[in-house]
């Protein structure tokens, strides 16, 4: 009933949101009175921003057309390359990459949000790297006879990607993503795998959130797993590809996401308001692009989810060395050639300080030259992958650490 309530609410709001559209529009037609008036003007802004916030979302393209190279524009080529289930591979490329360029596998989170979250990651990396993103499915998207999806095959997925890209990727894995990333380079590490990422950053990633917990690490401690079974479990409805599979649903995750941070995201609202009334459109369609993009939800098997609520969150499996891929222990001391850089935010309130760094004492394989660490002055979770700070503080770092670990060096190392 829980999906079906939603389904009642979103149709509901749909119009509603296109009502108040028009009335945004004709409250500030200047062919009306009302648009001379300062009421007017007042009306229609807060029409505008009610209608946007209610109106249906689908999911985002990348829509990156072009970067700029050395002061010039190159033209960016987006391709599916591998076709999955329950995730593409998609490539970005451009003419004036080098042919040795390095290739960068983003690890996009699979936690309610699109791949297309992570636009400006992809965007600022494929300046001079052959990027690939993992572009998870909507689960609700996904027919029933496709199986099941959990954490075994997710890990899986991305050992299936590194293979497809070939030897020497450097993997970014940002945020929850962050965990089966470590273990599949620790079971490929293991097995001596050719296609091993050459190098592994992990940013903001949940690896022992044991380490300063936050709001989201409490609410996963304070309930047993039969309680996020039974409450935040639903059922596709009919009207869906996956209608009749076990989901943890999209619009639930944004509501946990909104809660924490209410008064920020009111605020917000209330400043797109402001630069409406005063004509300032710049700034308002920049706090709407943001939304636009928050917004757009999907949803994620109850296996998967459910799964990661317990081994990452109550039972920390993986620091405590119990985590199991495909029935066999993951041995995080079995990586010994793949280089890890741990970036945190200093106002992360998503992964606090030290859950992803604790991932560089795990790996008590690994020398510490092959080791780093940057905590990110000032940037929040999202500010870690996306934004100025991003791109002008935390990307060149990433891009010195897979120069430095370049693939020939893990080459000599085999």
């Amino acid at each position: 009933m829980l999906y079906h309530a939603y389904e009642l609410q979103r149709a509901w709001l749909t119009g509603v949101s296109a009502w108040a559209s028009i009335g945004s529009e004709l409250m500030a037609n200047p062919r009306f009175p009302m648009g001379y008036m300062g009421l007017g003007p007042m009306a229609s802004s807060a029409l505008e921003v009610f209608a946007h916030a209610t109106q249906p979302r689908g999911k985002p393209t990348f829509g990156i057309d072009a970067v700029t190279v050395d002061g010039h524009p190159r033209a960016v080529t987006e391709a599916i390359v591998l076709n999955r289930p329950f995730g593409d591979l998609r490539r970005f490329t451009h003419d004036a990459l080098a042919s040795d360029a390095p290739k960068v596998l983003i690890v996009a989170p699979m936690s309610g949000h699109f791949a297309t979250l992570l636009r400006g990651t992809v965007e600022r990396m494929v300046q001079g790297c052959e990027v690939y993103i993992t572009d998870w499915a909507d689960a609700r998207q996904v027919p029933t006879r496709e199986g099941r999806f959990d954490l075994d095959d997710y890990i899986d997925y991305l050992v299936d990607y590194l293979e497809f890209i070939g030897e020497g990727t450097h993997v970014i894995a940002v945020c929850q993503p962050s965990v089966p990333a470590l273990a599949a380079t620790a079971v490929m590490n293991a097995a001596r795998h050719p296609a091993r990422p050459a190098t592994l950053t992990m940013m903001g990633g949940p690896i022992d959130t044991r380490c300063s917990p936050t709001s989201v690490n409490d609410l996963a401690m304070e309930r047993p797993i039969a309680w996020f079974r039974q409450n935040v479990i639903a059922t596709v409805p009919m009207q869906y590809p996956g209608a009749g599979r076990r989901v943890y649903p999209g619009f639930l995750q944004l509501a946990g996401f909104m809660s924490m941070n209410l008064g920020n995201h009111l605020m917000s609202h209330y400043e797109m308001f402001k630069h409406l009334t005063v004509g300032d459109e710049a700034s308002a369609d920049a706090t709407k692009a943001f939304y636009d993009e928050y917004r757009s939800v999907c949803d994620m098997t109850a296996e998967f989810y459910l799964q990661t609520v317990e081994e990452v969150f109550q039972k920390h499996s993986l620091p405590n060395g119990t985590f199991v891929h495909r029935g066999k222990a993951v041995d995080l001391g079995a990586i010994r050639d793949t280089a890890i850089l741990a970036i945190e935010g200093e106002r992360d309130d998503i992964s606090g300080i030290g859950q992803t760094k604790a991932a560089l004492d795990l790996a008590t394989g690994l020398p510490k030259t092959k080791k780093q660490y940057l905590l990110a002055e000032g940037a929040g979770h999202y500010g870690i992958f996306n934004g100025s700070r991003w791109r002008d503080k935390i990307a060149p770092v990433v891009e010195g650490f897979i120069e430095r670990h370049a693939a020939r060096k893990l080459r000599a190392a085999a």
